[in-house]
């Protein structure tokens, strides 16, 4: 049995990181020989939001006076949960100055992402915004201004992003009440009527998702070898899928009890090519290239 050795130095530096090249010494001519992964260590170090994913953008809506206006959140290439979220989305409201201050010092911001643990949802909150400044409270230098009525922020969730949060085929809009406590809540249409809301009677109204979040696409990552060719799957080069147990940014230390062997193409090679590809069978992008993957090669009259 033989034993390659595939590390950093391997990777292909295009920025990528999810492809690595052995070159053999000499040409090898293989014939009924069989490969398999005995360990990997790599970072948890690719992105679940990015720009490539076109899954990095939502809006919001904030009136002054009588004009309304859309602004984008846009999130910076990298690996997020829920409650990441939803600290951008208060920072983005500091910088638009979309809050005010209540009398303990807090900041009160008018929409919220949060995780619903109990139904396993991701819920909106969006809450009337007043027309002039509340007893106690105060607001900060760089507040935008009151609306001539209350109103609730409108959030859109355009597509991919909605995948991420679990509110999928709903057209991507939240629609508000209409300016105060007493109207009732329009329900939405018979496209949008799978999914749940309720208004308090104070005016909030909460949106629980429709779909299970999917936070993290990429969930596991499969190894794609050029000189493989299992005809029972597809793609038909790859020979094993590596999960993480381990919290984003830390090191994934990965070495199945045996190791699942697959027949390489007979043929002469001067490299072994591995590609790193997502659970949508698509490269991964790998923020971190320090990788190590051991291979091993043994012949056919090992089995025997």
């Amino acid at each position: 049995m033989f034993v390659l050795v595939l590390n950093q130095s391997n990777v292909i530096p295009d920025g990528l990181n999810n492809k690595l090249v052995y070159k053999f010494p000499n040409s090898l001519t293989v014939k009924d020989k069989f490969i398999g992964v005995s360990s990997i260590t790599m970072y948890y170090s690719w992105f679940n939001i990015s720009r490539a994913q076109n899954n990095n953008v939502f809006t919001y809506t904030w009136t002054v006076g009588v004009i309304t206006t859309t602004y984008t959140i846009t999130i910076p290439d990298g690996l997020y949960e829920i409650a990441d979220i939803n600290r951008l989305i208060q920072f983005t409201c500091i910088s638009n100055g979309h809050y005010l201050i209540n009398s303990i010092g807090q900041n009160i911001y008018y929409f919220e992402l949060i995780v619903n643990a109990n139904r396993y949802s991701i819920q909106l909150n969006t809450y009337l915004v007043p027309t002039s400044l509340p007893a106690t409270f105060t607001q900060p230098s760089n507040f935008n201004g009151y609306p001539t009525q209350r109103f609730n922020p409108i959030v859109s969730i355009p597509f991919k992003f909605d995948e991420f949060v679990g509110f999928v085929d709903i057209g991507g809009v939240f629609f508000s009440s209409n300016n105060n406590v007493n109207n009732a809540y329009t329900p939405p249409t018979a496209s949008k009527a799978n999914y749940y809301v309720t208004k308090s009677a104070i005016g909030t109204l909460s949106y629980l998702s429709n779909s299970y979040p999917n936070v993290q696409p990429n969930s596991s990552v499969l190894l794609s070898v050029s000189n493989v060719n299992n005809p029972y799957s597809q793609p038909s080069s790859i020979i094993y899928s590596l999960s993480p147990s381990v919290a984003i940014g830390e090191l994934i230390q990965d070495k199945p009890p045996e190791i699942i062997w697959s027949k390489m193409i007979d043929g002469t090679y001067n490299e072994i090519r591995i590609t790193l590809l997502g659970t949508d069978l698509q490269p991964l992008t790998i923020a971190d290239p320090a990788i190590t993957i051991l291979l091993c090669i043994r012949d056919k009259d090992v089995f025997k």
